[in-house]
């Protein structure tokens, strides 16, 4: 219902607040009042009793419990649909306020790959030496942040086309190799082709069709040590354990003493680097520093113009 007829009076007469209705929403998106409380930053019995106190100040049940999680009913999904139209709007003003604050100072969100921050993590702390009045706080994680909802004001990708909805500057271009243990190595035998290493993989039920590809092709025959989903510092360590081989950026890879490249760099291989913001914040003073930071100490790293 675009106008939300039967929401809206139920609204305004028990005055419900857009506090109220983020609860809703967060229930909605995570479908559990365990991961709604992670979101929110509260106990899940705080989510469950506001979730009650809607029912009853509504005079409506907005969600069902079943084994798939807690799903909106007719009631709620309309509910959710008013509050996910009033959080953009909230989130859009937020944004556009944030773009025209002048002041180099206030709050920074960064959301960086994990493999990214560890590369880098001197650039990071570096802006925070020189912007002490900026409040940088920097996220990791390998999944997809939104920048509409403020989930962060800046992320960085590795990605040759970022989305076209972001804007930024491609600040270099990591190079990833296949990298062992040199005692690993040396018991194989210098010189010895891929296939002839044990590998590292990754769990069946990721993407991973990409690995399966390169490894028929450029090491047929090698023998799979173990299948992981593990992070990319925990990759690290298995690799200098000397359990198997798997890629790693050469940037974090060739600082390792304790490894050795054991093929050439692959083209398939290669991701560029970007620094990416919303339209609206690229002009805020705080966001162009930080752009401009991480360009000049990232591009000197990767030896890149």
């Amino acid at each position: 219902m675009e106008t939300h007829e039967f929401v809206r009076p139920l609204c305004e007469d028990a005055q419900v607040n857009w506090d109220d209705l983020r609860y809703a929403l967060a229930v909605a998106r995570a479908r559990t009042l365990s991961g709604a409380a992670e979101v929110l930053g509260v106990s899940h019995t705080t989510v469950g009793r506001r979730l009650r106190s809607l029912d009853e100040q509504l005079g409506v049940r907005l969600f069902d419990a079943t084994p798939e999680g807690f799903l909106p009913t007719a009631a709620g999904a309309d509910l959710v649909a008013v509050a996910e139209r009033i959080e953009a709007d909230t989130l859009s003003l937020e944004g556009r306020v944030l773009g025209r604050d002048e002041r180099l100072s206030g709050s920074l969100r960064v959301s960086a790959m994990e493999l990214v921050f560890r590369a880098f993590r001197e650039a990071f702390t570096g802006f925070a030496a020189r912007y002490p009045s900026v409040a940088l706080t920097v996220t990791t994680s390998d999944d997809e942040v939104s920048l509409a909802r403020r989930e962060a004001d800046v992320v960085l990708r590795l990605n040759n086309k970022p989305p076209e909805h972001l804007v930024g500057r491609r600040v270099g271009r990591m190079q990833f190799a296949a990298y062992a243990a040199r005692s690993l190595a040396a018991r194989v035998g210098e010189g010895a082709a891929l296939g002839a290493y044990p590998w590292i993989h990754w769990d069946e039920r990721l993407d991973v069709g990409w690995l399966d590809a390169w490894l028929a092709q450029h090491a047929p025959g090698a023998s799979i040590a173990m299948r992981v989903d593990v992070s990319a510092a925990a990759m690290h360590e298995l690799i200098a354990a000397g359990v198997g081989v798997q890629f790693l950026a050469c940037v974090e890879g060739d600082a390792d003493a304790s490894l050795v490249r054991v093929g050439p760099i692959d083209p398939f291989a290669r991701r560029d680097l970007w620094v990416l913001t919303l339209p609206e914040l690229c002009d805020a003073p705080r966001v162009r520093a930080f752009t401009d930071h991480m360009a000049e100490r990232l591009r000197a790293t990767l030896g890149q113009t």
